[in-house]
């Protein structure tokens, strides 16, 4: 690499990107409650320029080995604290070089004194800093490790089928593993992948004989013997069981207990549960108890049923599977971490999906809901968890944000930060936790450690000069939409008992079901009729009720005789509910009732999802609602709205790389309003009916509609161009020691001097102006569209604008990235006349630099960055070799093949203008 690493508080960060807070905080507020109560646009406008600590963007700080130094742990706090960032997260993980003391290199034990005591300096110098510090209670994910013997380890039930001949009196005694224990044992008629379950009879030998094809089936109780992923050293060994109150208890005294007391009197701000995988997870030893206590029946007998399906009776046992296992996590994990949390003054932040089998209703078993995944339009885990926390009443959704954001590592940018953001605003997120800041150990070859997959946002990245600036916007956006209460218009059932009732070791996920239940043609049906919505279960209906506009019904079987009552209830008293493909015909346990048809058939049923959107019309109003003639922007325009005792606020945004523009009414009862400016609050006027929203590729815009008198109308003047200053630039690459006049502006990678130079590039130049002028922006045209889409991903394909998948584009990996070609690569910082003026780092490419100015002679620099790509390119390949021989092959550098130079520079065409543009 070929920048230097930034340690201070440089120019730019103390006058243009102020920080926030004036004091520092020690204490945070709670998740239950708003920071402020606003109660007017005035407010409103505070929270925007000013918004709190609490509202900043914390990363997930992922510390290698563990192979830290105190040093190099202050310096890199104190940069998060210079760059706006919130807090830390800590995250134990992975070596990522063998012990080197000629180099300081030294990997300190997971949970040795030496690392306990780098957890203490780090969270007392972070707490003198005014920054929140989390603790993940494990190293990698998911919980479990050197401590987890293996009676309490993740469970598995493995079926072993074996032909019997014709004449077999015996069957073969299959060959255990340690730990592993036969539960059942029977015959059935058929052969292996293809028997009868009805025919299951005990096998006692010896066995008859028997004219027909047999298969002996044996149920084995055993364990998945998954090791936690990514662990640090001596933090290797088994996933523990999540439904084993014992294995948890286990985990919180060996491993909790040694992390929590190394924040002394000060405890964490939360400790964190990563997404549940523990793979296959489908069993525990008190299972066959647990189930007849809880069931009534014993389910020993019905496991042929259980794994074969088909059948009526198979279901009922799977649901019943199911929800033993949901009641098991919920107990014995999630409500033992919970209290144990409590108990030692911290919080329990989870990520609750997938697997084992936790619930939509799970989620309020944890202090801290939190989600992942920018798939807007289709099921995501970050809808699951900020739903639940409309629901359940939790102001604060925390997730886990740019996870997969343009592989490989260094590729992402300032504009992929915004295109994901911007997603996870509109789909109630508003605290994210960037994923994330590698810790990099002082001396290492640039551009440092990183993970082996995900963006990386510390000072090693060539672009980190911007990144106070993206903080400050998220922040701006993230203390806004905690104001007030969510106001999404429409619920989704959840049907959870349906998820249930497809249960089969080792399919055990109600997450991973509702790709089958819950489409992204019913989703996007809802988003481009104007309307936006949040998740809901059965349970959650029953505690509750419903507090939606809408209830929508996904194509559900089973449910709930006494959540048909609420439903029917809440439609009587005026809410509207409609029901896509078909009425649910049957309770939980699979049995069909009069009470049961009768109350379903009181909802409205539509045939499917294309009809959907005129369904919801005909109920209610949508909250955003566009002319007839341009109701293709539907499918890119995406918001949220939040709503105040007397404000509404609307977040708008445009989550495609093509301009839209079109006229809109919002639903809101107020009759005056505002529009302001996402980067620097310039408020103008807006109406809720009949106001233009124009919005470049990936940029956003606040509305606030409510009985104050709203800015006044500046007065409209036509955008006019002054000068083109897009020539006559001197171009200076300081750490090359190089600087040339650039008589047209060029891609850095077609001078071979410049080809791998990743870091910074001063653009500078004069120019005169008559007379100044009251408004004047610095504008950089050009930028192109690519094929994609901002929200897609391999389960989920690219979607055209009416929200249906786009044949022509196909996604790979999981990722996602703004599929836009900027015209600066990738980002700026601008000076005028020696002053900072602001940064250019998304569309539109438009600053106002009017106060900088003077008549006569004006200077301007344009400071740009790129990725570290270029520089890491010209390096030779990484060897893993000897750290693999040591350590184990713990993880896979992802998209390496894609290390290649990419373009960098200006590569638009650069003008002065005035006046406004439409």
């Amino acid at each position: 690499m070929n920048s230097p690493r930034s340690r201070t508080v440089s120019l730019w960060k103390r006058t243009v990107l102020p920080l926030a807070a004036a004091c520092v905080a020690t204490s945070f507020p709670s998740s239950a409650s708003p920071l402020y109560a606003a109660t007017s646009i005035d407010n409103l406008r505070k929270t925007f320029q000013s918004p709190p600590d609490s509202a900043k963007p914390m990363v997930r700080w992922w510390w290698f080995g563990t192979a830290v130094e105190k040093p190099e742990i202050l310096l890199e706090l104190q940069q998060m604290k210079a760059d706006g960032i919130g807090g830390a997260e800590l995250a134990f993980v992975y070596p990522e070089v063998l012990d080197d003391p000629a180099h300081g290199l030294k990997n300190l034990p997971f949970l040795s004194p030496e690392m306990l005591d780098a957890v203490t300096y780090a969270q007392q110098e972070a707490r003198k800093l005014g920054l929140r510090i989390d603790v993940t209670l494990c190293s990698g994910w998911p919980y479990g490790g050197a401590d987890t013997p293996i009676g309490e380890a993740a469970g598995t039930l493995r079926t072993l089928e074996i032909p019997l001949p014709a004449s077999a009196t015996r069957a073969p005694l299959p060959k255990l593993l340690d730990a592993d224990e036969i539960v059942s044992e029977v015959i059935v008629d058929g052969s292996p992948k293809h028997w009868d379950a009805s025919t299951a009879r005990p096998l006692i030998e010896p066995i008859p004989p028997s004219t027909s094809p047999r298969v002996a089936l044996f149920f084995i109780a055993g364990h998945t013997r998954q090791q936690v992923k990514r662990a640090a050293v001596g933090a290797e060994g088994f996933v523990l069981d999540p439904f084993s109150h014992q294995a948890v208890a286990t985990h919180l005294e060996k491993v909790g207990e040694p992390l929590v007391k190394a924040f002394g009197d000060t405890p964490p701000y939360a400790i964190f549960s990563d997404s549940l995988e523990a793979y296959g997870a489908d069993w525990t030893p008190t299972l066959p108890w647990e189930f007849n206590r809880r069931r009534g029946y014993n389910l020993i007998p019905h496991l042929p049923e259980l794994v074969a399906g088909g059948t009526p009776a198979a279901e009922k046992v799977r649901h019943d599977y199911g929800r033993t296992l949901t009641e098991l996590v919920n107990e014995n994990y999630l409500t033992q971490i919970n209290k144990w949390a409590i108990a030692r003054n911290t919080k329990f932040r989870s990520q609750t999906y997938g697997e084992p089998a936790v619930s939509f209703s799970s989620q309020n078993l944890a202090g801290l809901p939190e989600g992942e995944g920018p798939q807007w339009r289709a099921f995501s885990t970050l809808r699951w968890a900020s739903s639940a926390n409309h629901v359940f009443g939790n102001n604060i959704t925390s997730g886990e944000t740019f996870t997969w954001l343009h592989s490989p590592v260094f590729r992402a940018t300032p504009l992929d930060m915004k295109a994901e953001a911007d997603i996870d605003f509109i789909m109630g997120e508003n605290q994210l936790i960037f994923h994330g800041w590698p810790y990099s150990a002082p001396g290492v070859p640039e551009p440092g450690w990183s993970l082996y997959a995900a963006a990386s946002f510390n000072h090693h990245n060539p672009w980190h000069p911007v990144l106070p600036a993206v903080d400050q916007y998220i922040a701006r956006i993230s203390a806004l939409l905690r104001e007030g209460e969510p106001a999404n218009q429409v619920a989704v059932l959840v049907p959870t008992d349906d998820a249930w009732a497809s249960f089969a070791p080792p399919k055990v996920t109600v997450t991973g079901a509702m790709k089958d239940f819950i489409q992204p043609s019913l989703l996007s049906a809802i988003l481009s009729s104007g309307y936006n919505f949040d998740f809901a279960d059965a349970e959650a209906i029953n505690r509750l009720g419903i507090h939606h506009q809408i209830l929508v019904l996904p194509p559900t079987t089973r449910i709930p005789l006494d959540t048909l009552a609420k439903i029917n209830a809440f439609a009587k008293a005026g809410g509207k509910v409609v029901a896509v493909g078909h009425l649910p015909t049957l309770d939980p346990d699979g049995r069909s009732s009069p009470e049961l048809t009768a109350l379903a058939n009181t909802i409205p049923v539509i045939p499917d999802d294309a009809r959907l959107g005129k369904a919801l019309g005909d109920l209610a109003s949508p909250d955003l609602k566009f002319s007839e003639s341009e109701a293709s922007v539907t499918g890119a325009i995406g918001f949220i709205r939040r709503k105040l005792p007397d404000a509404d606020l609307y977040f708008v945004t445009n989550t495609s790389n093509l301009p839209v523009s079109a006229t809109a009414a919002f639903g809101t009862h107020f009759t005056g309003g505002e529009q302001w400016d996402t980067d620097t609050g310039a408020a103008r006027p807006a109406t809720p009916a009949g106001t233009r929203v124009t919005l470049a590729p990936y940029e956003s815009r606040i509305f606030v509609f409510s009985q104050s008198a709203p800015a006044p109308a500046p007065p409209f003047t036509p955008s006019h161009q002054l000068s083109d200053l897009s020539s006559g630039w001197n171009v200076s690459f300081s750490a090359l020691g190089k600087s040339t006049p650039e008589p047209a502006l060029t891609d850095w990678t077609s001078d071979p001097a410049t080809r791998n130079y990743s870091g910074e590039a001063v653009y500078a130049r004069t120019f005169r102006l008559p007379a100044t002028l009251a408004t004047v922006y610095l504008k950089i045209d050009g930028g192109t569209a690519l094929p994609g889409s901002p929200s897609s991903t391999s389960e989920h394909p690219a979607l055209l604008p009416n929200g249906l998948p786009d044949p022509k584009v196909t996604r790979t990996g999981p990722g996602m990235h703004a599929y836009y070609d900027p015209p600066i690569r990738e980002a700026a910082l601008v000076t005028v006349n020696g002053q900072p003026a602001g940064a250019l780092w998304h569309p539109p490419y438009r600053l106002d630099i009017s106060k900088f100015l003077k008549s006569g002679e004006n200077k301007i620099e344009l400071h740009v960055y790129n990725t570290a790509l270029n520089a890491w390119s010209a390096l030779p390949p990484h060897d893993y070799k000897p750290l693999i021989q040591k350590y184990g092959d713990r993880f896979q550098m992802q998209d390496l093949d894609k290390v290649q130079p990419i373009p960098s520079g200006i590569l638009g065409k650069i003008y002065l203008v005035t006046g406004e543009e439409q």
